[in-house]
């Protein structure tokens, strides 16, 4: 089996590349979820003429909206080139997949969904797992094998 165009790029084993990792992923959290409330106003409205156009139905895709916007985000941003989403290239983080394949749409989406499944069930605890973890990996990192690193150790 062969990967075409895809160069494997494993995860610093340096400990420097997680040092602060944990209080960095809280604030690309709130920048990440600030800019897709930013990002619902015009998907909202766009889903508004939808829904004239389409005598109602359209309106139908309001309870879910917020969901795909932050999808359609973090799959195209994290499973992207940089490998991090705008709030974490802000806050100088990235993620890494520990078989050392990129990430892709998809697994940026999984990543995700796996976020908000263990936030439902464990909030506010998600967070503790992080400090007695090795490399400061959240439940959905460890699930799906990936790790949050720094920029500039990656």
């Amino acid at each position: 089996m062969t990967m075409h165009n895809e160069e494997l790029r494993l995860p610093s084993n340096d400990w420097r590349a997680y040092q602060g990792v944990l209080s960095r992923r809280i604030f690309a959290f709130l920048l990440d979820y600030a800019i897709i409330a930013l990002l619902w106003i015009p998907a909202a409205i766009v889903v508004f003429f939808l829904g004239i156009l389409t005598l109602g139905l359209g309106f139908m895709l309001y309870p879910a909206l917020f969901a795909i916007v932050a999808m359609l985000y973090f799959g195209l941003t994290v499973g992207g080139r940089e490998q991090a989403s705008p709030g974490m290239r802000m806050m100088g983080l990235a993620v890494a997949r520990t078989d050392g394949r990129p990430m892709d749409f998809l697994t940026a989406i999984v990543h995700l969904v796996i976020f908000w499944i263990a936030n439902a069930l464990l909030t506010p605890l998600i967070l503790l797992i992080g400090l007695f973890t090795d490399r400061s990996r959240l439940l959905h990192d460890l699930l799906i094998g990936t790790v949050m690193v720094r920029r500039g150790m990656y």
